[in-house]
């Protein structure tokens, strides 16, 4: 298990000790499974935390191989439905789980984290953007996920909590597609969540908005039903739940649940 927190801190570079003390004593056991490879399907704003906890599974478990497709939650869902080989699925909303559950296609889902929006512009916040009103000002290119997409769902719920009205340049498929159009230059601002702007301190910068804290974002996981790797499956969500997965979490900025 100290090996475990080594590599935790070697991914994490910056993470709390917390995290690495809850790696050392709470990530759950190897399990001696069978070379396989374990597929699964995260929202995109789960890219960092989540490329570490598949680093940690293989470590424990070397003969699984983790591969995570990221994309946003309704495109996977879509997908799974559809008949995707996905093995897990890990949603930033409820809405897109909910259906896959209705329809027996996944097990159990389990609420693992929380997430905020952020208004994010370039460095430095050369317009001057610190309200959402900003965001509809004349001349200010803003950016939003698509409204089936989970942060684009929070989004118009901030936005008429704040009682502002505006429309989007663009609406994106994926909160790193957000991200990516300003740390570009093809929009002055847009609404992300708080873990993305943590995870791109040199590319955007973030804004905290009015009742950001009432439009929380909460992530649920499950096993797919039809897995054909059901135990690995189960063993990353098992990961995900624990302690040292938590800390993990809580490391990229992620609330609990």
């Amino acid at each position: 298990m100290a090996v475990l927190a080594v590599l935790a801190l070697a991914l994490t570079g910056c993470a709390p000790s917390n995290a690495s003390n809850a790696l050392d004593t709470d990530a759950p056991t190897a399990l001696g499974l069978a070379p396989q490879t374990l597929s699964v399907y995260a929202a995109a704003s789960l890219t960092g935390a989540f490329d570490e906890l598949a680093t940690l599974l293989e470590h424990e478990n070397p003969a699984v191989d983790v591969q995570v497709t990221y994309d946003g939650s309704s495109t996977l869902a879509t997908q799974i439905a559809a008949g995707a080989p996905a093995d897990v699925f890990a949603s930033a909303d409820q809405k897109n789980m909910q259906p896959l559950g209705d329809d027996a296609l996944v097990g159990p889902a389990t609420l693992f984290a929380g997430n905020t929006l952020r208004i994010a512009v370039a460095p430095g916040n050369p317009l001057k953007i610190e309200t959402l009103k900003d965001l509809a000002r004349p001349g200010v290119i803003t950016v939003l996920c698509a409204a089936q997409v989970p942060c684009g769902a929070a989004s118009a719920s901030l936005l008429a909590n704040a009682g502002v009205s505006l429309t989007p340049a663009s609406e994106e498929q994926n909160v790193t597609a957000v991200v990516t159009k300003i740390a570009v230059g093809e929009a002055d601002a847009g609404l992300v969540y708080a873990t993305d702007v943590a995870a791109n301190p040199d590319r955007i910068q973030g804004v905290t908005p009015a009742g950001a804290d009432a439009v929380v974002g909460h992530y649920p996981i499950a096993v797919v039903a039809d897995s054909a790797h059901a135990e690995a499956a189960q063993a990353f969500v098992d990961l995900v739940l624990s302690p040292a997965g938590q800390a993990v979490l809580a490391a990229h900025g992620f609330l609990a649940p």
